[in-house]
């Protein structure tokens, strides 16, 4: 492991000589922001700053309960899709990383549900958020974003796809309802992945994958769940998906991330301002302020800030708090995180010692003893960076309130579901009293 190491740098020189010219861009798309037509001049206003964007820095449609309407008819219940629409959507197409999704003030729907349905739509990889100046269902936002996506890629997605993945939408959010948020995606996602991966066309095939997907999340499904959920993916089973952007959106999902030479790489392009398109990209640029102080939102991205071991975490926070003198945002500042991050903070001290302790060997036939050992200065530099590792405060406490006001809102989630339409009599006194329905 030693000598990998040792190696690696000489490897990374030439990796990164090959990669400085600029990274080629994705071509012939663009980001594309969604208004709900129902909201005030005030409320677009506040979406842009949420967005962190304006009308003038992208593309913008205008969504009507019309649009919405064309997918969720017959799907969802008449109350849930309302007369009125205050959801909202910027989309940003990505080359790879699969789906990223953060959503604020939706009540009904989660990022999670989103990534996976847009997935079934025909969307491979994106970054998307979506929300509302007020709390909302969100059932018809999932209609804003597809027609984003179309617009900002110049493509068109398949109607009878788009048509599944509300489908999907709604029957993960009524499943949610009887056997909780997370049980209920995790059913949908375990077996939409085992019929997209298996090629599974058979009914009764299909319907052993939802009963195990149960089983293995200790769930017990109704006969009609069970008909419900086998009816939908047999459905989705006769379109063709590309099973790496579906491993890639579940993944996010789920919390994992890449293998070594998959993060080695973006490490690389973050290096050299590529498109890492794993980083979420226009989600990092929200601003949650802009929506008020009780926003509730969740995102895809938690999961796998969740999910890093908190040494590593500690480790990344002392990096950009121990060196006050250097600039870690800087293009050496990212050259030494890197290979910090590469060799791992903890193994590093090992490291040095086994160093160390090489040179000691080398020491002892030497003549030389009078000159100071450079081993010894690098150990007390190692020392001072330790201490400040010891004094960075650890933030995760903040993640995990976060993710459990979230769980506490999802949990929640049937109270406001058929009353979700009159949550904006809640925030927007005026647009209520006209017609408390909205999505």
């Amino acid at each position: 492991m030693k000598k990998l190491k040792r190696a690696l740098p000489v490897a990374m020189a030439i990796v990164l000589g090959s990669t400085a010219a600029p990274l080629v861009v994705r071509a012939d798309s663009s980001k594309v922001v969604t208004l709900g037509a129902n909201l005030t001049d005030s409320q677009k206003n506040s979406m842009y700053e949420y967005f962190g964007t304006s009308s003038d820095k992208a593309e913008v449609i205008e969504v009507t309960n019309a649009d919405e309407r064309k997918y969720l008819e017959g799907v969802a219940p008449d109350e849930q899709i309302g007369t009125r629409t205050y959801s909202c959507s910027y989309v940003e197409p990505t080359t790879s990383g699969g789906i990223q999704v953060k959503v604020s003030n939706l009540t009904y729907v989660t990022s999670s549900m989103i990534s996976s349905t847009l997935l079934t739509s025909g969307v491979e990889n994106c970054n998307v958020v979506a929300a509302s100046p007020i709390e909302v269902s969100g059932t018809g936002a999932l209609t804003g974003i597809m027609m984003a996506y179309e617009k900002a890629t110049g493509t068109t997605l398949n109607d009878d796809q788009k048509a599944a993945a509300t489908d999907e939408l709604v029957t993960t959010g009524d499943l949610a309802n009887d056997i909780g948020q997370d049980k209920a995606e995790n059913v949908m996602n375990d077996v939409k992945k085992d019929v997209i991966e298996g090629k599974l066309t058979d009914a009764d095939d299909i319907q052993n994958a939802v009963e195990n997907a149960a089983k293995d999340n200790n769930v017990t499904l109704t006969q009609e769940q069970i008909d419900k959920i086998s009816d939908l993916m047999k459905n989705i089973s006769q379109y063709d998906y590309d099973v790496k952007a579906l491993k890639n959106t579940l993944d996010n999902i789920d919390g994992k991330s890449g293998g070594f030479f998959s993060n080695l790489w973006s490490s690389i392009k973050g290096i050299f301002g590529g498109d890492d398109s794993s980083d979420g990209g226009i989600i990092n640029g929200t601003d949650d302020s802009a929506l008020g102080d009780d926003v509730v939102t969740n995102s895809t991205l938690d999961s796998f800030d969740n999910s890093s071991n908190s040494t590593d975490s500690s480790d990344a926070a002392s990096d950009d708090t121990s060196d006050d003198n250097s600039d870690d945002s800087g293009f050496w500042g990212k050259i030494k995180k890197f290979f910090k991050d590469l060799f791992g903070g903890s193994n590093s001290k090992k490291d040095d010692t086994d160093k160390s302790n090489d040179d000691a060997i080398t020491e002892d036939n030497s003549d030389n003893t009078d000159e100071p050992s450079g081993d010894t200065q690098n150990d007390s530099l190692n020392n001072d960076a330790d201490s400040s590792d010891d004094s960075t405060t650890d933030n995760s406490a903040d993640d995990s309130s976060l993710n459990d006001s979230t769980d506490n809102q999802s949990d929640n989630q049937s109270n406001t579901q058929n009353s979700s339409e009159s949550d904006a009599s809640g925030s927007d006194t005026s647009d209520s009293s006209a017609d408390s329905s909205s999505n």
